[in-house]
């Protein structure tokens, strides 16, 4: 009796014990699949935030790389080729729509997430891309930058000699015209020992130059080798005290004008000297005592101007 009694108490137990034990089992393994859920939470949490610094850190790079290039981009059409401009453009393009893609992405799964990840890669990638072209590029933009300095070291060089040689060219110019107007005025007939006569109705010398039948201006040509020799036609122009010219005897071309004259004398210059050459105006009208001006004109040259006082 009471070994059945006992069979039956630990029988009992053990059922209880089982019952226990299967309890226990099925808490163990639901608590396990709650941390497993946790754990795989967490897990994306972290990769989606490792996803997002990664996202930031590159959008910083591309805004350095991109204010960095700002630099240099006016500098593009200066360069000859502007390939690297053109492929920097192009790769700024991509890496800015991978960027807006990944931010309009809302990882909510592990596919999802490495495929954010795999847009992070290309991403980096491109970056890497985008610096080597500007480092490209500025070497490109120095190297320019110190061939125009050079250009322009050169063109100063050039420009002071050229200064230097338009100052050499302007002195031998002034020389050459200082030259040519000693020749010019080495080749003008010239005149001396001019002198004013009032002359009588018979030839002879009169003081009162109200009585005055003629006019003669005498003078001689001297000796000069440097003027070509050849008939030589000499103006005279006879000027009364009132400023007005004496006689009319035509015109002849001075300093681009017609000039009226009192009388003119062609004679045969041969470089010898000619003396007491003389030149006659014939009275035909009343004198009045003054000042009278002789000019003397040959060759488009004025070869004296003088001034004599004839007296009652």
């Amino acid at each position: 009796m009471n070994q059945a009694m006992n069979r039956k108490t630990v029988i009992a137990v053990c059922g209880v014990l089982v019952l226990l034990l299967a309890g226990a089992m099925i808490f163990s393994v639901r608590q396990v699949s709650l941390l497993r859920q946790e754990v795989a939470e967490a897990q994306a949490q972290n990769e989606q935030l490792q996803i997002t610094n990664d996202q930031l850190q590159l959008s910083n790079e591309l805004t350095a790389i991109n204010s960095e290039f700002a630099q240099y981009e006016n500098q593009a059409v200066e360069l000859a080729n502007d390939t690297i401009l053109a492929k920097y453009t192009a790769a700024k393009a991509k890496v800015e729509q991978l960027m807006n893609e990944l931010k309009q992405q809302k990882a909510s799964s592990r596919a999802e997430l490495e495929a954010k990840s795999q847009k992070i890669k290309e991403l980096q990638g491109e970056i890497s891309t985008l610096r080597g072209l500007l480092k490209h590029y500025i070497a490109q933009v120095d190297s320019l930058s110190k061939e125009n300095t050079g250009l322009k070291a050169e063109n100063a060089e050039i420009r002071t000699v050229n200064e230097s040689l338009s100052t050499q060219v302007q002195e031998v110019h002034q020389k050459n015209e200082a030259l040519s107007q000693r020749m010019t005025l080495a080749e003008k007939l010239n005149v001396t020992g001019v002198s004013l006569q009032a002359l009588n109705g018979k030839g002879k010398n009169e003081k009162n130059v109200t009585k005055a039948k003629q006019l003669k201006v005498t003078f001689t040509i001297p000796q000069n080798n440097s003027t070509p020799v050849g008939p030589k036609t000499i103006y005279m122009r006879l000027t009364g005290p009132e400023g007005s010219l004496l006689g009319n005897a035509g015109s002849f071309s001075f300093e681009g004008a017609s000039v009226p004259c009192t009388a003119k004398r062609t004679i045969e210059y041969a470089g010898d000297e000619i003396s007491g050459v003389t030149m006659y105006w014939d009275v035909n009208t009343t004198l009045n005592p003054g000042d009278y001006t002789v000019e003397l004109f040959a060759d488009n040259y004025r070869l004296t101007s003088r001034r004599f006082t004839l007296k009652k």
